[in-house]
């Protein structure tokens, strides 16, 4: 049976104060919790801080977004590598605001798939549609079209040292949640699209559920059989609602 998997993502949001006290609470709220797996995503300058704090606790940690190259004359950019020197264990790749508002293909996502994974990280792969591609019935075709820059240059078993999250653009920061069935039948979809390459990996294959999860609707979403936890963004900033989180996922 797959365990659940819940991911905090801050966004650019933080402060060393406020995350101390966050970070604290998290811990205080899920430490003896042993049936689950979770997260914090935290913005670069924060992940000695995150590392230093949570280290020995059941609290894994790491970035949200990387370069695809090892190293070079990349201003602003972080390597792979300097994620891994701060102890990393995750990476989220290909977030719907990288692809908006940074304009990232589906190519430069796959590269940093890659380049996560070579550098000993679990990259946590995004997809999703956007509002105007679920009203006019193309979900399924541009999810697959985001799955297949993955599957396609390093095949299923690349994602066997991955997580998926499928995250409704539509849905995320605006306060609409898919509702369970409508996550469900994507989920099974992404599901049975790996499982046309490799049906092992996609049965062991955690997929994370990322649009405006909340303490009243978690047990519900994450009680759907092809949701294993979710991606967690406003929620993830106030540890009362994150921990509320936590514990559905147990």
């Amino acid at each position: 049976m797959r365990r659940k998997l819940v991911v905090g993502n801050w966004k650019m949001y933080g402060r060393l104060a406020r995350n101390q006290t966050l970070l604290q609470g998290i811990l205080d709220g899920v430490g003896q919790l042993r049936n689950a797996d979770y997260a914090v995503c935290v913005p670069y300058p924060y992940l000695a801080q995150a590392q230093s704090m949570l280290q020995g606790s059941n609290v894994a940690w790491g970035a949200q977004n990387l370069s695809p190259h090892e190293e070079g004359a990349f201003t602003g950019a972080v390597a792979p590598g300097m994620l891994a020197d701060f102890a990393c264990r995750y990476v989220i790749i290909g977030h719907s605001e990288r692809r908006g508002l940074f304009h990232e293909s589906n190519e430069i996502a796959a590269a940093k798939f890659a380049a996560a994974q070579k550098a000993g990280l679990t990259p946590i792969f995004c997809v999703g549609e956007t509002l105007s591609e679920r009203e006019s019935g193309v979900t399924e075709q541009v999810v697959a079209i985001q799955l297949d820059a993955v599957l396609s240059r390093f095949g299923a078993a690349a994602l066997s040292r991955a997580v998926i999250a499928y995250e409704p653009v539509w849905a995320i920061g605006t306060g609409k949640t898919a509702s369970p069935e409508q996550a469900q039948a994507v989920h099974a979809f992404i599901r049975r699209r790996i499982a046309q390459q490799d049906s092992q990996v996609a049965q062991g294959l955690c997929i994370l559920y990322g649009g405006s999860v909340k303490p009243a609707n978690a047990v519900e979403l994450f009680a759907m059989p092809d949701i294993d936890g979710g991606l967690i963004g406003g929620a993830s900033l106030v540890a009362d609602e994150f921990v509320a989180i936590c514990r559905a996922a147990q």
